[in-house]
């Protein structure tokens, strides 16, 4: 019996319509983007252009307007919208949007659909996650900002995080705080959702990164910004998904985020490579192409490899997701895999480029330095890498055998 990884006819023409939207009007409008009021205007002209394609909101069913793809289908899109930084922002399926919809989808009460989920849908606004605190780090359960009821319907929040991606740039965020901290571990944190501007949620400054900071950074959502939380009062009826259910939302919603990220990162790396490419075909160095230099070709092929390997594994992810199996493990793997191949493919590319990689004439060096946070964003390595090799000790002193913790049983 053959397993089938053809993949069906309708997503193939969705990814290629995808891919060629990328390539015709996102990666030329690259260029036209040079400050705020050109960022808008551009952003604007490719959103009316992608929603009279019928191209918005990949992952939303269609009776939220939107195109109701599978996540087989979405991962094939995702994969493409990658490869420029236009792509996810004209589909508006940008993060960590697109994770707070999938949330307010999944958890939301008519009222905050209404009032929260709508405009994020339409693309009227943007929101942030506020989670990670510098005392807690990677362990979300070590959070120490607070929610206290006040008798009038309101809780009051008290704390400060750290690195709330986004933050400069949202009308909204969701906030996690500790609710009841006598109640089991994990059921102690509850979500709730803040409006924004308010005096009582304080951006204290965008911290410095590696990455390139450019005026448009805290414009575009790619900013991280210090957040002061004081005396913060949130109506009750602003509580997303009940009393204790936090930490377990926060799970659902990050999950889908280390996927999102996996299938942007081998969309990164597809164009890394295609850019070295037609470097190196383009070259000539000391009387020889540089493409037929069997060291450069060596390099590529380790690029290819990687890609290969990269798409595997989001593909039979999206397939798992598709049969409603536990992707766990290999949602962990692939975060740890794809995070390091995406750093492996760009700095290959910079190398093949020489100096012209290291400048920012290209998009290399620009992405070299933000593509270090993927082993540290949505759980760092060392959190998946523990995961993982918890659960293939618990596999073989179940059964004696590692196979069903590494892909042994391929569903």
């Amino acid at each position: 019996m053959a397993i089938d990884f053809e993949i069906p006819e309708e997503a193939q023409k969705i990814r290629d319509e995808v891919r060629q939207w990328v390539q015709d009007e996102c990666i030329p409008a690259e260029k036209r983007v040079v400050d705020e009021e050109s960022y808008k205007s551009v952003l604007a002209e490719l959103r009316a252009k992608a929603r009279a394609q019928g191209l918005w909101l990949p992952f939303v069913p269609k009776e939220y307007g939107g195109m109701g793809l599978g996540p087989l289908a979405n991962a094939l899109v995702q994969m493409e919208l990658g490869q420029s930084h236009l792509g996810t922002l004209s589909l508006n399926t940008q993060g960590p949007d697109d994770a707070t919809i999938l949330t307010l989808l999944e958890y939301g009460t008519d009222y905050q659909k209404e009032k929260f989920l709508k405009p994020l849908l339409n693309g009227d606004k943007r929101v942030c996650y506020s989670m990670t605190e510098k005392a807690a780090g990677a362990d979300a359960t070590g959070m120490r900002t607070t929610a206290v009821k006040d008798g009038n319907a309101n809780y009051i929040l008290n704390g400060e995080k750290w690195f709330t991606s986004a933050a400069s740039a949202a009308d909204i965020a969701v906030v996690m705080a500790r609710t009841d901290p006598d109640a089991p571990r994990h059921r102690q944190f509850s979500t709730f959702i803040v409006e924004l501007p308010n005096p009582g949620y304080v951006i204290k400054r965008d911290v410095p990164t590696m990455a390139l900071a450019t005026p448009m950074s805290h414009v575009m959502g790619a900013s991280h910004s210090e957040i002061e939380i004081r005396d913060l009062v949130v109506p009750a009826e602003n509580l997303l998904g009940g009393e204790g259910n936090g930490f377990a939302m926060g799970q659902h919603r990050l999950a889908y985020g280390r996927l999102r990220h996996g299938m942007r990162n081998i969309a990164m790396a597809q164009r890394a490579l295609d850019l070295a490419a037609a470097h190196v075909t383009s070259r000539e160095t000391f009387g020889k192409p540089l493409h037929e230099r069997q060291a450069v070709q060596f390099m590529m092929a380790e690029c290819a490899s990687q890609l290969y390997i990269a798409r595997l594994m989001l593909l039979h992810i999206a397939y798992k997701a598709e049969k409603g199996a536990d992707l766990r493990q290999e949602n962990s793997i692939a975060k740890v895999y794809l995070a390091h191949m995406v750093h492996k493919v760009v700095d290959t590319a910079i190398q093949l480029h020489g100096a012209l990689g290291y400048s920012q004439d290209t998009p290399l060096a620009a992405w070299y330095a933000d593509i270090r946070s993927q082993r540290l964003v949505d759980g760092p390595d060392e959190v998946h890498r523990w995961m993982v090799g918890r659960n293939v000790i618990k596999a073989y002193q179940q059964t004696g055998t590692t196979a069903s913790a590494c892909g042994g049983d391929m569903l």
